[in-house]
Order: C-alpha cells, then structure tokens, then sequence
C-alpha cells in the first residue's frame, strides 16, 4: 500500500513539473514575439500582417515556427559568430525550440494575466516625438510596369543653423514599394539646380562619383531600427543643406504612389564627436584584381583595400550590392599582423541588406589595412539573376548592374575609445537550415472579406494556387505556373464573392501539392 502511494505521489509530482514546463503564449511566446517581430508586425509597418496579441499569432503559428526555424526571420544577415552588433534581431536557439515546442502542443495560451505588455511604440516612429519632419513636396506615381526604379528626390531642411543630430528615420510612404532608401546632405545646391533642370518631381541619374564628397546620413531598409546616437557621437546638418535621396522602388505590376517622410530628431546635449565615413568603392588603387566587370557565366569574387591613415574607432559598416551578389567578407589587419574582424555576410540578400554598428568602438591603428571580399555569381545558377541568359554586368545605380560599395563610419582616436561601450548583451547562436517549398495556414479563420497567407520557395520555379470548395471543384486560379523567386511570398485574395462554406488553397510547384482549409463565415 504504501509503495502504491509513493508511486501515485510521484506520477502526481512529475505532472505537475511537466505542467509547469509547458511553454504557453503568455509566459513564454510572447516576450519572443513583442520583443523580435512587433516592431514590424503591427499596424502601419512594414510587416504584411500583425502580431500583436494571442489571436493573431496563434494564426500564423506554424508559418512562424518554419521561419524561424530556417532563420528566415526576423531577417538578420552577418554571421554572429563573426562580429556582434547593436540591435541584433535574431533568435537564440533555445528561443526557436520554444516556439516549435508551443506550436507542435496545440498553441496554447496560458494564463493571460501573465502575458507582458504589448511595447508602446511611438506613433508614426519608432524612435519618439521628432524635432523636425522632412516631407516630400508632392506624391510620386510608380508606373505599373513590373520594373524597377531608382529616383532621386530632394528636400530641403530650412535649416537657419547648424543642427547635431540624435537620430535620422525615413518613414515610407508606401511599403508595398519602397525598397530601400540611401541620403546624403548636399550643401553645394547642385542636386536641387540638377532637378529644376528636369521636368517633374525628382530627377533620376547623377550620383556617381559624387557620393564620395558627401556626408552620407543614415538610410531605410524594411526591417531595420533607425540609428540613435549616444556617447557625444553625432551627425551634423547644416544651416541651409538639401537632403538628396535615392529611392528604390520594387517592381509593381499596378500603379501605385509614394509620399514619404523623413523624421529628425536634434541633439540637446554636448555631442562634439562628428561621425565621418570612408566609402570603398571599386576605383583604381582599391580593387585589387579589378576592373569591376563581370562577364556571362562566370562567379567572380573581387578584393579591394583600404589603408588607414591615422588611428580611428570604427562606428559602423553597411556593405552594398545588388542581385548578383553572394557573400562579404570585410576585416582590418593592423601593423602588428593580426585580424579585427569587422563583417561575415555568407548569404547575401538584396532585400534585406543594411548599416551594422558595433557594439563598442573599434580601434584600428594607422597603417592597418581593411580587406573587403563581394562575391558575385553571373550564371543561370543564380536565380536571383537579373538577366537571362545572364549579360556582362559591371558598375551601375540600377538592380541589372552591380555595385561593390562599402561605408563604415569612424571618429578619429580618442584615448579612452575601448572603453566606449554601446551594448554587450549577446543573443546566441544560429543554427542555419535551408529554406524548403511550404505553404502555410490561412488568415483569419473564419473569414469574410479577405484573406492572407503565405509560402516559402527553396528554388525559382512555377507556382499555382487555386481554390477548391469542399466537393473538389475549382472555384478560383489564383497563380496558373507563375515563375516566382526563392524566399518567403505572402498574399492577400479578395474572397467577400465566395458563398459561406470550406474551401481549400492548393498550392503546386513541380511534383509538390499542398493544400490549406480555410473557412468562410456567414
């Protein structure tokens, strides 16, 4: 009798640690979610759809835990395990185990009263109230042709005074084809003169070489966290200066606009330590085994140097390139000939490149000198590949050309600068998977208006997506052997005509069928 009371006391025990192991939304998801995807995944961000309480993340579960899992998102480039920066936004291992532990045991929630508190984000920013908001002077329409475009816009800043800055956001006014964004201040005038000379809003054309005589200021890319300077270090605007803009918007197969807007926020403190940047680029007596063309069919990987000429602390890197790229790889090597790793990108990602700052001050001593390694694959291997058969390729502002450029910001030497540190805290390792063909659950369930859904592709190829009702016949095509590029692809369907019922998504690729139920209600 009493070993069975020992033994029910002990099944009893071990429930209970098991039940007090179980990972639910509210003590455990959560915190990953507000802290690593809220920020974009909210209304009137980039993110296509929210994730902002139970309901809505509980209904992309199973698409969250396949991105995360491949380390498709959140979308972070550098190898960790090569350089760390401020910012990082990627999940530690253990994180990821959470999520497929709550997906695979139903999602459950837990007790709500547990949950944290949704972030308080800014309205219209994400770094508070700005000093001074930049608009552009009229909408700009984006021609409905499936092309890229890069323009470049110029604003004043009516500045009276010299300003230092704490921060420098670009706000998209349309994300659906907003690219990316670079700035730079123009104090000559000759941006504002180049576009009067054109017809219409912006100009396009014309930055070359100028770039590398001007103040480069921070830029947009979907995903990133604007730059918020500390520690004394600023940027500053001048009395009178134009901000230039590059604006890169994606191909769109309908016509759509943009007015976008560019939040300042001024320094009030005693900042006196003035960023600088050095761009590489590949001109003569930097890239080693240039000239910077690529030919058809080839995989080229060029090497440009840079030596420094006096001590500095290193701030921040933003390497650049376009479709054809593949890897960077970007280190200093001082006098005493060892190595200050600076930046690993192994899997290069036209959509999500960006401007990494160190979590502390680098110092590299005079005479060091940085290597930097742009890798570039010009074959029908590279899906990728804007031209097909693939063309030779050399430098140029639009997506078909290449670029190899390179920022990294620096303060000249201070005695002290090691000691500069802006963050320690480390996020883990990743463990990289690669991406598989996968299409994922549909939102909202049940549905009335609208639906939205998502799916991943290992390889280019043809897709279809079709609608079935419950008696297997088709309703609707919605893709017919569509080529689409490798990544992540979400949708939105119009589905306000279908008659209350269940209705299946069936989606194709190759030999691959998969197919999603989703409801509509009445």
């Amino acid at each position: 009798m009493q070993i069975k009371t020992f033994l029910f006391a002990l099944i009893l025990a071990f429930a209970a640690v098991s039940k007090g192991q179980s990972v639910t939304f509210s003590e455990h998801i959560a915190p990953i979610i507000y802290n690593h995807c809220t920020n974009c995944h909210r209304p009137g961000e980039i993110g296509p759809f929210s994730l902002t309480n139970y309901t809505e993340v509980a209904a992309y579960g199973s698409m969250i835990q396949y991105v995360t899992d491949i380390n498709y998102m959140p979308p972070w480039k550098p190898d960790p395990n090569y350089r760390q920066y401020q910012k990082e936004n990627y999940l530690s291992a253990e994180q990821k185990q959470q999520i497929s532990t709550w997906v695979n045991d139903g999602m459950p929630q837990g007790n709500p009263a547990l949950e944290p508190a949704l972030p308080v984000f800014p309205t219209g920013s994400q770094v508070g109230v700005p000093d001074l908001v930049l608009s552009f002077a009229e909408a700009h329409t984006v021609q409905g042709n499936n092309n890229d475009e890069y323009i470049y816009f110029v604003i004043p800043t009516g500045l009276t005074e010299d300003k230092l800055i704490r921060s420098l956001e670009f706000r998209p006014g349309n994300t659906q084809v907003v690219h990316h964004t670079l700035i730079w201040e123009d104090t000559t005038g000759a941006a504002a003169a180049q576009d009067a000379l054109t017809p219409g809003y912006g100009y396009y054309g014309g930055q070359g070489s100028s770039a590398l005589n001007q103040q480069q200021l921070p830029g947009y890319v979907p995903g990133a966290v604007p730059i918020e300077y500390s520690n004394g270090i600023t940027q500053m605007l001048h009395a009178g200066a134009d901000l230039k803009l590059q604006m890169h918007y994606a191909p769109t197969p309908i016509e759509q606009t943009d007015s976008s807007t560019i939040n300042v926020f001024f320094e009030n403190s005693n900042a006196d330590r003035l960023l600088q940047t050095y761009i590489m680029v590949p001109q003569p007596g930097v890239l080693v085994n240039g000239p910077f063309i690529m030919p058809p069919n080839q995989v080229k990987e060029f090497h440009g140097t840079f030596t420094v000429p006096f001590d500095v602390s290193l701030y921040s890197i933003s390497p650049h390139c376009h479709k054809l790229g593949t890897h960077w790889k970007v280190y200093a090597v001082p006098p005493t000939g060892d190595t200050i790793p600076l930046i690993s990108i192994e899997d290069w990602d036209f959509n999500w490149q960006g401007s990494y700052q160190f979590r502390s001050l680098l110092k590299v001593p005079a005479g060091s000198v940085i290597h930097a390694f742009a890798g570039y694959d010009n074959t029908v291997n590279n899906p990728f590949n804007p031209n097909s058969p693939p063309e030779t390729v050399s430098w140029g502002e639009g997506t078909s050309d290449e670029m190899f450029y390179l920022p990294i910001s620096f303060l000249p030497y201070q005695i002290g600068d090691e000691n500069i540190v802006f963050e320690d805290e480390v996020v883990g390792n990743l463990n990289i998977k690669t991406v598989a063909d996968k299409l994922y659950p549909i939102y909202p369930v049940p549905a009335s208006d609208i639906v939205k859904f998502g799916y991943t592709l290992e390889t280019a190829g043809n897709v279809s997506l079709s609608i079935f009702n419950i008696e297997g016949k088709l309703i609707q095509s919605v893709h017919q052997n569509s080529f689409h590029l490798p990544g992540y692809h979400t949708k939105e369907l119009k589905v306000s005509d279908l008659t209350p019922g269940i209705y299946f998504l069936e989606f194709t690729k190759g030999n691959l069928r998969q197919t999603e139920k989703f409801v509509i209600g009445e």
